[in-house]
């Protein structure tokens, strides 16, 4: 079923779809960092905008059988390259998380990249495990969607030996 899976570039027409995603309560409480209000539909366009603007980041759309699935993406944070993700909570378990990520790795060069997730995301920590994160630490932090601070995991998927070709 991963087979189906294809990356591009996000379009104006992807938002929406990426918008009722965060919808999903059980989504956003697993994401952890995500929004602090996911429903503030103009916080929703202001962030899209300013990432999409950033040169720096890398956004891909994530299909499905030609349905918009989900994002994967690469930022900056510091000197560091993190990558994030969010599939439809109705597609979860089909391996489009994982596929995505595999794909968006081949986008990159060579690593290290580096993760992070909740202690609490099993499948998360899963589909980054398949991908080749390994865990080298841990960390903390306020959690606007759970109103809490959360645990959690940072991971990293090191770089390859310039003789091993890609990810």
């Amino acid at each position: 079923m991963t087979s189906e899976v294809r990356l591009r570039p996000v379009r104006d027409e992807d938002l929406p779809a990426f918008f009722a995603h965060e919808q999903d309560p059980q989504a956003t409480w697993m994401a952890a960092f995500g929004p602090k209000d996911p429903a503030d539909r103009a916080a929703f366009d202001a962030h899209w905008a300013r990432i999409r603007a950033d040169p720096r980041i890398v956004l891909r759309t994530v299909t499905a059988g030609g349905e918009v699935v989900g994002r994967v993406a690469a930022f900056p944070v510091g000197e560091r390259t993190e990558v994030s993700y969010w599939i439809d909570p109705a597609r979860w378990g089909r391996g489009h998380a994982t596929a995505a990520l595999a794909a968006l790795l081949r986008e990159l060069p060579r690593g290290p990249v580096h993760a992070r997730a909740a202690k609490d995301n099993a499948a998360s920590l899963a589909v980054l495990r398949k991908c080749g994160f390994v865990v080298v630490g841990e960390d903390s932090g306020y959690a606007e969607s759970r109103g809490a601070d959360v645990e959690e995991y940072l991971l990293e998927l090191p770089a390859a030996p310039a003789d091993q070709g890609d990810h």
